[in-house]
């Protein structure tokens, strides 16, 4: 349910009281009680340091220097950061079993959502992902500290996320990195656009030698899903310093989630089911679950050397490339895309996919008149080949039998330039003043390349009269042009656009008492594109009451700019009907916001959307071994880029036909349509105890908990107001989607525990309930469930260690739906409706699929089971 006006209100209190006494209060409390942290030396070295190892070194994950969240010349830890900071190390991607960063942050980042089966189009192949309720959009990626790139694959049909190009996590090698930190606040003024919900920085690793070699295989319980991955990664010295080289390979196949499908497969024969019936392939459909057959490749190094006086050099790339076949709209025999001449027992369409992805950094470090400074250049291009296979373009008819297809190309491309400086003054402060500054340009890319004109051409083909029963089924009709499921793209949607980004920003920060931290930071950015002009700064304190105890706090401003993908994207699916005895080719556009169609149906350029962010915390480390943190945060975005509600109708048509844009059945398009609000907690309570003799444990309870609501909606465009009182530009059904489709809360409780060559990490996880909106007043509703993971490890040799493990340890699905609901999601009423054909007597024409919903934040196959050795050398 949501939380009613007087729980917001009680949240939004309780956070800005506990800002203002982090703020105000922190004055009269000064005392001398400050502390001094520790940095990890396995850390800042770039070595992995196993969490069961820390309790005997005194050492702990909160004594590990973090470069995330706060410039300068301080070194800063988990415990006195003065914003939320996670660490996530190399041995925890490991003990995961998962696939890819996106599943593996996923199971590690609470706040991190991952639906199962996010919509259609290329988003069904490489999903979206959320973190803390806003899409990964409004999340900044680095790898060591440097700007990530986002994907060239648009998530135009995803029902969370929709319209997002995240940095697409799963092309860098998990071998590769060393530790992730998380930051858990807007950044926008430190590292610019997209870091609104926060910023994941990937370190990777620079050891001088050795490396590691990981093999994993596993199933689901049921058999399918079969994995196999291998990680290796080997360091050398490299003149004065060292390179280190990673290499990842993985396939993973299909783990389809489907059930029987229900009511005749083929038409009726004379009035009586076709003989066939009896053989039939019930279980014909393969695109919900686990859809796609995926092969990746990724590889990287990263190099550091000094070269004499006081220079560094230093680069690292990744290099990726990755295959997949994604089982897409599954065509029962009776349908009418599914020519008998070609597919006479129907057919599974399969979108394929073949990406090449690399990201080059270079740069040099030194030091000038006191000053630290890091020039650095950094490019990156995502390129993606669409095709299809198993599929057809119906409208050309039965004598084209071509059945793969070339679909176009989609292109992103980003060249970064950094200057950044620093410098500590001695001020007569309790710690000097910190002064960053920097500069920045960016250059990116977006095109789109048009496929070949069989993937979208309408050929116009009318189904005879010939007495088949196919025939006598759909004679007179004519099938969907271009390709079933999916569609090519035409030349005229095709296209390259570029725009160039200037930034500085300013960044200072003092501990103004030994227990009292003040921050500051600025930036400006000029865009050169309708993006304009945007600037944003936040405050940050850190007050430490008594030893270990402290209270923490920001206020922020920040922005996203519209990526290049919302305002020029676009994409046409042909219709064609049949109006006065005349075959009439029609067209559904998603159209660019400077497209003349969409002009004229009220589009406007996209500006930024921008943020408010308050975040306010408590630490608590009364020892090195107990840790408990507790912070609330609140997101207010204005203008938020949305999906508007398809246009379409007897109004669109008005408005377009004496523009000469006749022929369009519908269209629709991106704009700054809503503000939202969202309201947060994460609590992590972590403690690391001696059992003596029988080893130690790690013990870890984290609580994140979210809720996103619309504070206000654009109003129609003035030249819709023709569509009438009832519609509405951003409708019920787009609003629950973008509120309610993730989990509300989730709660993981860990425990890892490790004797001698023994290591056994658990982990139980709740996820709160969920909707998932199908229409503008029907839901399907589901309920929390409890997930446990396992892993458990033995050292045969120091270099030797086997494992074996669980994701979803006791198998546990979502809820099902109602028979109601899957009919209401895949119900066919051509067939329901043909002569002869009742339901009561045949049953409903469903797929199969739909049993579980979509969005399950765990996945739709249930446990899953594998095997890991890992080799070091």
């Amino acid at each position: 349910m949501p939380y009613s006006n007087a729980s917001r209100r009680l949240r939004s209190i309780a956070l800005r009281a506990l800002l203002f006494a982090t703020t105000s209060a922190a004055p009269a409390l000064a005392q001398s009680v400050g502390r001094t942290e520790a940095a990890n030396p396995a850390q800042v070295a770039g070595v992995d340091t196993a969490a069961a190892a820390a309790l005997d070194s005194g050492a702990t994950d909160v004594d590990a220097v973090v470069v995330t969240g706060a410039r300068g010349s301080q070194a800063r830890t988990i415990a006195n950061s003065p914003v939320p900071i996670d660490i996530v190390s190399h041995a925890q991607i490991v003990e995961t079993g998962k696939v890819g960063l996106k599943e593996i942050f996923s199971a590690i980042v609470p706040s991190f959502t991952l639906p199962a089966q996010n919509g259609g189009g290329t988003s069904a192949s490489v999903p979206p992902f959320s973190v803390r309720g806003l899409t990964g959009d409004y999340v900044l990626v680095l790898i060591n500290g440097k700007r990530r790139h986002s994907t060239a694959l648009i998530n135009n049909l995803a029902t969370i996320g929709g319209g997002s190009t995240p940095v697409d996590l799963d092309l860098i090698p998990p071998s590769a990195i060393d530790h992730i930190e998380v930051l858990r606040d807007g950044a926008a003024a430190q590292y610019g656009s997209d870091a609104i919900a926060g910023v994941i920085n990937i370190i990777l690793k620079n050891s001088k030698e050795g490396g590691d070699a990981i093999a994993t295989g596993g199933q689901d319980y049921r058999g399918a899903g079969k994995l196999g991955q291998v990680y290796t990664d080997y360091a050398r010295p490299f003149l004065d310093g060292s390179i280190d080289f990673a290499l990842d390979v993985d396939r993973h196949e299909p783990a389809p989630a489907n059930g029987s499908s229900t009511g005749l497969l083929y038409p009726l024969l004379n009035g009586l089911p076709d003989p066939r019936e009896a053989t039939a392939n019930t279980n014909y459909g393969s695109a919900y679950g686990r859809s796609t057959l995926d092969t990746t490749i990724d590889g990287s190094y990263n190099l550091s050397t000094p070269v004499g006086n006081g220079l560094e050099v230093y680069s690292f790339s990744t290099v990726s490339y990755r295959d997949i076949k994604d089982a897409r709209g599954a065509y029962r025999p009776d349908d009418l895309s599914s020519l008998p001449q070609i597919f006479p027992n129907g057919f599974q369409a399969y979108r394929l996919i073949h990406e090449t992805d690399f990201q080059f950094a270079a740069g040099v470090k030194g030091k000038f008149v006191g000053w630290d400074w890091d020039a650095s250049s950094t490019f990156g291009r995502d390129y993606v080949w669409l095709g299809a296979d198993n599929t057809l373009n119906a409208s050309l008819g039965p004598t084209v039998t071509q059945t793969a297809f070339f679909m176009g190309t989609q292109t992103f491309e980003q060249w970064t330039n950094n200057l950044d400086v620093t410098r500590g003054f001695n001020i007569g402060l309790a710690k000097p003043l910190d002064v960053s500054w920097g500069l920045e340009h960016r250059w990116e890319l977006f095109a789109q390349g048009a496929g070949e004109p069989n993937s979208y051409i309408n050929g116009g083909y009318q189904v005879p009269n010939g007495g088949t029963p196919f025939d006598d089924l759909y004679h007179g009709r004519f099938p969907t042009a271009g390709l079933q499921s999916f569609t090519g793209t035409t030349p005229s949607d095709a296209s390259s656009h570029s725009r160039n980004n200037y930034a500085g920003y300013v960044d200072v920060g003092t501990n103004i008492t030994d227990p009292w931290y003040v921050g500051l930071a600025g930036r400006f950015e000029h865009y050169d594109d309708s993006s304009g002009d945007t600037a944003s700064g936040k405050f940050t304190t850190r007050y430490e009451i008594l030893p270990g105890l402290a209270l923490r706090g920001a206020v922020n401003n920040g922005f996203r700019a519209p990526s290049l993908a919302e305002q020029d994207f676009s994409t046409t699916q042909n219709t064609s009907a049949v109006v006065g005895g005349v075959v009439t080719s029609a067209q559904v556009k998603f159209l660019p916001v400077n497209n003349p169609i969409a002009k004229a149906l009220g589009a406007t350029p996209l500006t930024p959307e921008t943020s408010l962010n308050y975040s306010a915390g408590v630490t608590w480390e009364p020892t090195h071994h107990l840790r408990a943190t507790v912070d609330l945060y609140e997101i207010n975005l204005s203008n938020r880029i949305v999906k508007s509600q398809t246009l379409t109708g007897a109004p669109v048509q008005a408005i377009l036909d004496p523009l000469g844009f006749s022929g369009l059945s519908s269209a629709q398009y991106f704009t700054n349509a809503v503000d939202t609000r969202t309201y947060g907690i994460d609590a992590v309570l972590e403690y690391q105890q001696s059992l003596g003799r029988f080893g130690q444990v790690n013990w870890s309870t984290v609580y994140a908990e979210n809720q996103t609501s619309i504070t206000h909606i654009k109003a129609n465009p003035a030249v819709l107001d023709g569509f009438g009182p009832t519609f509405q530009f951003f409708g019920p059904l787009a609003q629950r989607q973008l509120t309610d489709s993730t989990p509300r809360d989730r709660i993981a409780l860990g425990a890892d525990w490790s004797l001698d060559k023994w290591r056994v990490h658990f982990e139980e996880t709740r996820y709160g309930a969920y909707l998932e909106p199908l229409t503008n007043t029907v839901d399907a509703h589901f309920s929390p469930k409890w997930i446990a993971d396992l892993d458990v490890s033995y050292e045969v040799r120091t270099d030797l260690t086997l494992s074996i493990g669980a994701n979803n340890l006791f198998n546990t699905y979502p809820d099902k739906q109602p028979q109601s609901i899957v009919n209401l999601e895949a119900t066919d009423t051509v067939l329901t409706g043909a002569p002869g054909y009742t339901a009561g007597a045949y049953g409903v024409p469903t797929s199969g699929g739909y049993l579980y919903g979509s969005n399950s934040p765990f996945g739709l196959n249930g446990g899953f089971y594998y095997v890991r050795a890992q080799v070091k050398f």
